[in-house]
């Protein structure tokens, strides 16, 4: 009998005729940009340090094929196991993250890092994707109750984390995870009143760091008026770009990648589309584009209320971070160190997004009655609010 036919009643067959191919389809191909990426980024910044020319870029392909591993392992999970990996991974997440104040790894001065075995862990990086997950649970929760309880505590989750992330510091990770929280909190149908307060509260915040911490203020100056500080960075990954043309310097013969820093983590756009030019910048971005309009579309069809809030908050996490980090490249909001998904280097960047869309496959694969082809959709919008906004 074929392993894949849809007779069997392996954990492999299930999957396949469950889950939704172009969502796996298009994470592999991310993951083939990673690859690319991997070799045309890293030699240069390993000669810098005096590694091996392939040094990162050996790393970075272990790391890729484990992230292709704990992705297709994450996506075959029933709903109800996802949600326990996630409350399992916050506790740990959480108790990482107040490890990193203690005994952290100091770079640039942010204590983000652990060592562990030798190997580098970023805990942050693990804990959104199950932040996501189980405050959309608790959302989901408060409908189901007609109680605030579990909203509160979703709030109160959301502070502890925020203030821990804000303590490393990691004003990015933070900033992240308060917008998914609203994204969520507005789907869930919360009361945009207290969305305003909430904001109003995140703005003075914003406003405070501005004054307290000298970096943050640099970095917002330096964008608003490049004439007050150092923008070689931002400069050079604009050179990238620009040097790339419509159709690129072709694969390894980039220039300006020797000089750029951070070309294999923060700026590998800025590599890509030297090498690639507009034809690979722009498939990247088209890329991730249909990975988000895919799984916002699909998710037209599901009835499960705490799947639809999980599902679009692991989905806007995904989009969110991508934004920013293409925002930086292109010199459209100021410099930040957020990672593009599956693509730049780092070990606790590749798993936490092969995380992020393993548990978005796995909650929306087919379930019943519930179908997600593209056919037949209803002409409704997304059925994710329930009218409570006021």
């Amino acid at each position: 009998m074929n392993m894949l036919s849809r007779t069997s009643r392996n954990p492999i067959a299930k999957w396949w005729w469950t889950v939704d191919r172009q969502m796996v389809i298009g994470v592999m191909v991310l993951l083939g940009m990673g690859f690319f990426a991997a070799f045309a980024a890293s030699p240069a910044v390993a000669q810098h340090i005096g590694k091996s020319t392939y040094y990162f870029a050996n790393k970075q392909l272990v790391f890729l094929g484990l992230a292709a591993f704990v992705f297709l392992a994450v996506s075959m999970l029933d709903a109800i196991w996802i949600r326990r990996l996630a409350v399992l991974m916050l506790i740990g997440a959480i108790g990482g993250v107040v490890l990193t104040l203690f005994a952290g790894v100091t770079v640039k001065g942010a204590s983000r890092w652990l060592h562990i075995f030798g190997v580098s862990v970023q805990p942050s990086e693990i804990l959104k994707p199950a932040f996501v997950v189980v405050v959309a649970w608790l959302m989901a929760r408060q409908r189901a109750r007609f109680k605030a309880y579990d909203v509160w505590y979703a709030l109160a989750l959301l502070v502890g984390c925020c203030l821990l992330l804000a303590m490393q510091p990691d004003f990015g990770q933070t900033i992240l995870l308060a917008l998914v929280w609203m994204c969520l909190f507005y789907l869930a149908g919360g009361s945009l009143k207290l969305i305003a307060g909430l904001s109003s509260i995140g703005l003075a915040a914003g406003v405070y760091v501005y004054s307290a911490y000298p970096y943050f203020r640099s970095r917002i100056e330096r964008f608003l008026d490049p004439s007050t500080g150092d923008t070689y960075q931002v400069d050079k990954a604009m050179d990238a770009i620009r040097s790339g043309g419509v159709t690129g310097v072709g694969p390894g013969d980039g220039k300006v990648k020797s000089i750029l820093p951070d070309a294999h983590a923060d700026y590998v756009f800025a590599v890509a589309a030297e090498e690639g030019g507009l034809l690979m910048g722009g498939f990247i971005i088209l890329t991730f584009a249909f990975l988000v309009w895919r799984a916002l579309w699909a998710l037209r069809e599901e009835n499960e209320h705490w799947v639809q809030l999980a599902s679009a908050g692991l989905i806007c996490l995904f989009g969110l971070q991508a934004i920013i980090n293409l925002g930086v490249n292109l010199n459209l909001i100021p410099s930040k160190g957020m990672t593009l998904p599956f693509i730049s280097y780092g070990g606790s960047s590749l798993l936490a997004s092969a995380i992020t869309m393993g548990m978005l496959v796995g909650l929306m694969r087919r379930r019943g009655t519930v179908h997600l082809s593209m056919r037949a959709l209803p002409a409704a919008a997304l059925p994710i609010t329930n009218g409570a906004h006021r």
